[in-house]
Order: structure tokens, then C-alpha cells, then sequence
């Protein structure tokens, strides 16, 4: 039984991968004996480190390109002790009240800030948070 590849092009169809590694059809098609397939192969199993090694570099490469490009568009963001700020409402937090409620509420007063960008808040009214929130949460509070 012929398949319409076989009809049109005159041969089998192969995928990508029968053509970089070969497959025992590969090989009947190509006629190579026994001593020249295994020397060939034998190539191929001592390219496979390398081929491996290219690929882990071009994987290191490409991820240090996304956090470049990713990290130029970060804005530092610094605060101090005392100054004011406002903090996010997520939606999953029970303050949110809706579509068309705030975004932010505050203004807080920046009691202590942690390691990693982490800070903790109080009140106006001195009441200190127990729960640190992340830099990317806040945005300052100007008058």
C-alpha cells in the first residue's frame, strides 16, 4: 500500500528527528553496512556531550538575555523610615469592594524595612502591622 507522500514525492516520509539520529529504515535506505553504521554511530555517541554542552549554554544564554531585558525595566524603588505611602488592594483581600472602589488605600507610615524589598507599615494612628508587604505593593504618598 502506497501513501500519498509516497505517491508524490517518490519516498517515505521522514521526520526531523529519523534524519538527525537514524533509524533502521534510514540506514537500509542509505545501504551502509554493519562496520560503517557502527563507526558512524559511534560518532554520533561521542558528539552527544557536546551537542548537550551547546545546548545548556545557548539555555544559560537566552535566560540571561530575558532577565537583562526584564531588568531594565525595573524601577528601583527606595523607602525610608517615616514617610508615607499607600498600599494595594488586591482582589482577593476584604477590602475590595469592587470595580469601581479605590485601588489604593493609606496613607501608611513605613515602620521598618526588611531585607528583599519587604517592609513593614503603620498607621497614621501608630498601629503597626504585624504582616511585612512587598516594595511592589507600595507606591508613595505625597500631600
Amino acid at each position: 500500500m502506497e501513501t500519498p507522500y509516497m505517491l508524490v514525492y517518490g519516498t517515505e516520509a521522514l521526520i526531523p528527528a529519523e534524519v538527525e539520529i537514524p533509524c533502521l529504515r534510514v540506514i537500509q535506505e542509505a545501504k551502509l553496512d554493519n562496520a560503517e553504521w557502527i563507526r558512524v554511530r559511534q560518532e554520533q555517541l561521542m558528539l552527544i556531550d557536546e551537542k548537550r554542552m551547546d545546548a545548556v549554554c545557548h539555555g544559560r544564554l537566552y535566560q540571561n538575555r530575558l532577565a537583562n531585558a526584564f531588568n531594565k525595566r525595573v524601577k528601583p524603588r527606595w523607602f525610608i523610615l517615616g514617610q508615607f505611602v499607600l498600599k494595594k488592594i488586591f482582589p482577593h483581600q476584604e477590602e475590595d469592594k469592587g470595580k469601581f472602589a479605590p485601588n489604593w488605600q493609606g496613607p501608611y507610615v513605613v515602620h521598618r524595612v526588611l531585607s528583599g524589598g519587604a517592609m513593614i507599615l503603620a498607621n497614621t494612628g501608630e498601629r503597626v502591622s504585624a504582616k511585612p508587604i512587598n516594595s511592589d505593593a507600595i507606591k508613595g504618598y505625597y500631600f
